[in-house]
């Protein structure tokens, strides 16, 4: 169902005159693998699927980043991530798994080189959340950063193009004005606030009910939160990469909505589920009018 609620949204913003049928295939497989991600570590303690169709809600919802090939190669490559990197949990000897989730990493980074600046907290999750760093594990992670370039500094040399490559490097140096937020739109803002404020809201009610999940559920959690709450500064900081770490934002706040919603039944949480389902209607309906290439 949620699948065909955003291929309707996607066909509305314009999928076929736009071309973003890339695009579009990533957000799928996006999707599928936050199905896997939800079921091989259990972040609900139900079967429930409202961990993809709150990411499909989320990313349908923020029709300006459809067109961004950056936008959909990141947040299949943090998707990866994630998912590879859980399964090193209390486990220190695991570099294979550690340099394929680097990897990843190291992919998005060739569209987007500032990820790597959330290279060193990503060690230290490892460290604290998953309980996974050792030496071994710092080895894979930078050969997994750096697998890529092995094969594009190449290609580039032989085509003559490591102008691209120097230019693609420095770029890593370079900042804007800090808190500048003239280079987004007024809807681009007014979605960021609004899924600012349910991630601080499922951010808390998480830390209220996380005795009543496992500890390894919790540390995941743990990690989900904290690697939001670093993007969010990132944006803070220098929205002027907001497309790539909005929807990195959305990657690490779905678990956190699926959970708000799925193990809260009061009458104040059920009301709160359809006035964020309204404002989420409401919002997709403003950027489709925004940016969608038929209106």
């Amino acid at each position: 169902m949620m699948v065909m609620y955003a291929l309707g949204i996607w066909l509305l913003a314009g999928l076929p005159e736009g071309m973003w049928y890339a695009q579009f295939a990533m957000l799928l497989l996006s999707t599928y693998l936050m199905v896997e991600l939800n079921n091989t570590n259990a972040l609900l303690h139900m079967y429930s699927r409202m961990v993809s169709c709150t990411f499909i809600a989320l990313s349908s919802m923020a029709v300006f980043l459809f067109p961004s090939i950056e936008v959909a190669v990141c947040t299949l490559c943090v998707i990866m991530f994630c998912t590879l990197i859980f399964h090193t949990y209390q486990d220190k000897a695991s570099p294979g798994l550690t340099y394929y989730a680097f990897l990843c990493l190291g992919i998005a980074s060739l569209v987007f080189i500032q990820i790597v600046f959330f290279v060193p907290f990503l060690w230290l999750m490892m460290a604290f959340s998953l309980m996974a760093f050792s030496g071994k594990m710092l080895w894979a992670s930078l050969m997994g950063i750096i697998t890529p370039y092995w094969f594009t500094v190449g290609i580039a040399a032989y085509l003559g193009k490591m102008d691209w490559m120097v230019t693609h490097f420095a770029s890593i140096a370079c900042f804007h004005q800090v808190l500048d937020y003239t280079c987004l739109t007024k809807t681009q803002l007014i979605t960021f606030v609004f899924v600012l404020m349910i991630a601080m809201m499922s951010i808390g009610h998480y830390m209220w009910k996380r005795r009543l999940d496992r500890i390894r559920t919790r540390m995941i959690y743990h990690f989900f939160i904290t690697f939001d709450l670093i993007i969010i500064l990132f944006i803070a900081l220098q929205p002027q990469h907001f497309s790539v770490l909005f929807t990195m934002m959305i990657v690490c706040t779905s678990p956190l909505i699926a959970h708000f919603i799925a193990h809260t039944h009061s009458r104040l949480s059920n009301i709160t589920f359809y006035i964020v389902l309204v404002i989420t209607l409401i919002l997709t309906a403003l950027n489709l009018w925004t940016y969608s290439l038929i209106f």
